[in-house]
């Protein structure tokens, strides 16, 4: 297995330690006044998506992860199974294989049928799914706007068409498209 430099280990870098797969969210070089550096991690463990922080020296080596990512379309959920598996196809040769809902764990709630996803795949075993940044949902359910509120940053809830529970404007009604970020499940905008 290829060793890689701590020093090439930026944003979005994938690299193992033992039997897990972590990938790099931030990369901070931290130089002393005397001696050498030190690299600070902010890492994800792909497997369980606990974050933690690691700290090597300038010099370390870490093992490179054999990972690469692929396109898939999500089908549906079968919730008949004990799992819970979700189905998904390959654009390319149309082949559909499942994935638990361990390994999809809270990203499950943006999911809707048709959805391109980029799965993460290390041994041909799928390790975790990456969303696009944000998703247009329409709003199914929300509380009635008031005159005036158009323009103030008074935000309600809206039940969104996937059952995602999020915070829109005042002025938000059912029937209306909003976008939402991915990251922090947050409204971003009202679509057209």
């Amino acid at each position: 297995m290829a060793m890689l430099s701590v020093t090439e280990l930026r944003n979005g870098t994938f690299y193992k330690e033992g039997n897990n797969t972590l990938l790099v969210l931030t990369y901070e070089h931290v130089k002393t006044g005397r001696g050498s550096g030190n690299i600070k991690l902010k890492v994800r463990n792909i497997r369980s998506g606990a974050v933690v922080e690691k700290s090597f020296i300038t010099g370390a080596r870490v093992d490179e992860a054999n990972v690469e990512k692929k396109k898939a379309e999500f089908l549906y959920r079968d919730v008949d199974s004990p799992a819970g598996e979700f189905n998904f196809m390959d654009p390319v040769s149309f082949e559909q294989f499942t994935i638990s809902s361990q390994v999809i764990g809270d990203q499950a709630k943006y999911l809707k049928d048709g959805l391109e996803v980029m799965l993460i795949v290390s041994d041909g075993e799928a390790l975790g799914l990456e969303l696009p940044m944000s998703l247009v949902y329409t709003i199914s359910e929300t509380g009635p706007g008031e005159k005036g509120n158009t323009v103030s940053n008074v935000f309600k809830e809206a039940i969104l068409d996937n059952g995602l529970v999020v915070k829109v404007p005042m002025f938000m009604k059912s029937g209306e498209r909003v976008k939402i970020d991915t990251r922090s499940g947050e409204y971003v905008e009202r679509v057209k």
